[in-house]
């Protein structure tokens, strides 16, 4: 596969790094903040972000164990962050290859209506199980991880990005 004109070769991703930031993601989901429903869904980004850039060491299993790991915190209908996760992450997967071919912002428009689904199948499970619907706020949620896209990209691609070996009269 031909890089697009100007995109720099990158460096393999570190799994420490991978797994590491999808822990850190998970804290921040966990962070007692109250139930707000506009509030953006940090693993849901950053397991997007993982499944397109390393879909062979995230997966479906990944999302499905972090969804039941987040089910079990907020005492939700057990499944209910799983299903929407693998959801996720499946129809990540399928737009991989044509996702990297966009720019970052384009990206971010290109997983938009993947971070609106996760969060309907999450609405529909919870009206399912006898839950109330939470209002037009929640329509800030996709929106929100939509724009949260390029800080995290840049953030989660800084380490590839670096020289293998810094040395002062290496080209590239």
């Amino acid at each position: 596969m031909m890089l697009p004109r100007g995109q720099p070769l990158l460096l393999p991703a570190s799994p420490a790094f991978i797994w590491g930031s999808l822990i850190v993601a998970l804290m921040l989901d966990l962070l007692p903040l109250g139930r707000v429903p506009w509030m953006p869904d940090f693993l849901a980004v950053v397991l997007v972000f993982w499944s397109i850039h390393q879909p062979r060491r995230v997966g479906l299993g990944a999302g499905f164990l972090f969804g039941l790991a987040l089910d079990v915190h907020q005492a939700s209908l057990l499944g209910q962050h799983a299903l929407a996760y693998a959801v996720l992450i499946y129809f990540a997967i399928m737009i991989h290859r044509r996702i990297l071919w966009f720019s970052v912002p384009g990206q971010a428009a290109q997983v938009l209506p993947l971070f609106a689904a996760a969060h309907a199948i999450t609405i529909v499970l919870r009206l399912i199980g006898g839950g109330l619907l939470p209002g037009w706020e929640v329509l800030l949620a996709p929106l929100l991880e939509a724009a949260l896209w390029p800080p995290v990209s840049w953030l989660l691609l800084a380490p590839q990005r670096r020289a293998p070996n810094s040395d002062a009269t290496r080209p590239l």
